[in-house]
């Protein structure tokens, strides 16, 4: 956004901003590794049969790598999940990494996981070498979806927090479709190998041009770098007054008199940082000292306690409801309407590209409707249609099962695909949003893990009734939205700490 450069005009405040240049650079680099994300979930849909399902055998087309790797619907079912082990592992530790390297370092570094990965799945002559670089891209999936959303909230501006956030969600869409579609031509031998090294290209890109962005100047002000937030944010809002809002993030992480001493200095022509504040008195030093809180300290606090409850629910829920058991299993479900030929493959490429669609309107629409809102919207769609979808099974009903998968899909992207991931930053103070984060992802990529591998085995018990038990958690997901979910649209963080602090009064 530029400004009128006659000297009579003031610069607008940084709040008034919607998308600074820089800052929707930062976000768009910090995203790809969300593009990476899409694309290891859905790299094994289309090619599945042709990596495990070996119609010729184990024969090797040279003398290194063998035309598939046999395995088993259930250890398949093992590998394709099995990314979810690695999300685990890095949500477990993020928390402690992210609060000591920064977010910029841990996104930049995490796309090492990626190529790795990638590297190990192509050449992979064994199950156990699939598995395991399927663990390590799910590393990166796990660490970059904790970090990348709390950075980019902590860099958005208020005007368009929301659809920075939801952008995420669209780069995930977007490497789930182009995954699919290049997936379509790949699924022969050896081609298949191909398409599960090509997520090595986003990672790359993103491991070198991360450098460019700045590290969340929230995160510079908890660890008291007071100079340097000022001159990231200052970047971020190029050509607008920061001063306001960098006196609000100062003032809810370091206190009202820290707030107060570095808008005096900010005038002088010597660099501010944390040292200097030895010069405000000791006893106006109240909230001066904050350090990063751990997992254990988080549910010590009674306030940040209630925070983590919210956040942790509503990521839980976010995969009860059952996404993964469509999108992993979609080709599945499309061959019992389309049992021969390849109908059931294109479907799936149609449901990932109106998952993408779904997730444009939402980019579109979240700061204008509110996240609260948008939820409820969201988790009503995916509980009636889960319903539908198990009606549509049961009685045999196949247009009503194809419209059924197309609605869940949408309805899920509309709202609970990026919202969740949003309130991390939105809900929790900057001190412990890393460890929020930690714990409310892991219970994510656990719960993803469990209808991964559950799903299956439940289906060929029940069949469609098992879509019952996702209407089930769909309606206790809006009954809790509804009652416990503040809206946080339009609001600074320090606004939003201050309305649930008085929510509990």
């Amino acid at each position: 956004m530029s400004l009128n450069k006659t000297s009579d005009l003031q610069p607008i405040s940084s709040y008034d901003l919607k998308l600074p240049r820089y800052m929707v650079f930062c976000v768009t680099i910090s995203s790809l590794g969300f593009f990476c994300n899409g694309w290891v979930i859905g790299s094994a849909n289309l090619p599945g049969k042709v990596t495990h399902a070996c119609e010729t055998g184990a024969l090797q087309i040279s003398s290194i790598f063998p035309d598939c790797l046999p395995m088993n619907e259930a250890l398949w079912g093992f590998a394709v999940a099995s990314f979810c082990i690695g999300g685990l592992m890095a949500s477990l530790s993020g928390g402690h990494i992210q609060n000591r390297y920064g977010r910029k370092y841990v996104i930049c570094y995490n796309s090492l996981g990626y190529i790795f990965g990638a590297v190990l799945i192509s050449c992979a002559t064994s199950t156990a070498m699939f598995i395991v670089g399927r663990i390590m891209c799910g590393y990166s999936c796990g660490l970059g979806s904790l970090a990348i959303p709390i950075y980019i909230g902590e860099i958005s501006t208020i005007k368009a927090r929301g659809t920075m956030g939801a952008f995420t969600q669209g780069m995930i869409t977007i490497g789930i479709l182009i995954s699919s579609v290049t997936g379509l031509p790949l699924s022969t031998v050896p081609l298949w190998r191909v398409n599960y090294a090509l997520v090595a290209l986003p990672a790359l890109l993103q491991l070198f041009t991360m450098h460019f962005c700045v590290e969340s100047p929230r995160f510079l002000i908890s660890k008291h770098q007071i100079e340097a937030a000022r001159v990231n944010l200052q970047r971020l809002r190029s050509g607008a007054s920061i001063e306001i809002e960098f006196y609000d993030m100062v003032e809810g992480q370091l206190g009202l008199e820290t707030a107060m001493f570095v808008t005096r200095r900010s005038g002088s022509t010597d660099k501010l940082d944390f040292k200097d504040l030895t010069l405000v008195p000791q006893q106006q030093q109240q909230a001066t000292e904050t350090d990063t809180m751990n997992l254990i300290e988080i549910f010590r606090d009674p306030f940040i306690r209630s925070i983590a409850v919210i956040v942790i629910i509503v990521h839980m829920l976010q995969q009860l409801i059952g996404i993964n058991a469509v999108m992993y299993y979609s080709t599945s479900m499309f061959e019992v309407v389309f049992p021969s030929g390849d109908m059931s493959k294109y479907m799936s490429i149609v449901t990932v590209a109106l998952n993408f669609v779904s997730t444009v309107i939402s980019i579109l629409v979240i700061d204008q409707m509110g996240r609260r809102t948008l939820l409820l919207i969201s988790i009503t769609g995916a509980t009636v249609f889960s319903l539908l979808l198990m009606v549509g099974y049961v009685y045999q009903v196949d247009a009503l099962l194809i419209v059924s998968v197309l609605g869940y899909v949408c309805s899920f992207a509309v709202g609970m695909g990026p919202i969740p991931w949003i309130l991390i930053a939105e809900l929790t103070p900057v001190m412990a949003s890393a460890s929020v984060g930690a714990i409310a992802t892991s219970l994510n990529w656990t719960m993803n893990f469990l209808v991964g591998q559950c799903f299956p085995v439940l289906f060929s018990k029940i069949q469609g009734y098992a879509f019952i038990i996702f209407c089930l958690f769909g309606f206790m997901y809006a009954t809790f939205v509804y009652i416990w979910l503040p809206e946080t649209k339009g609001k600074s963080f320090e606004d939003i700490t201050t309305e649930l602090k008085k929510r509990r009064l």
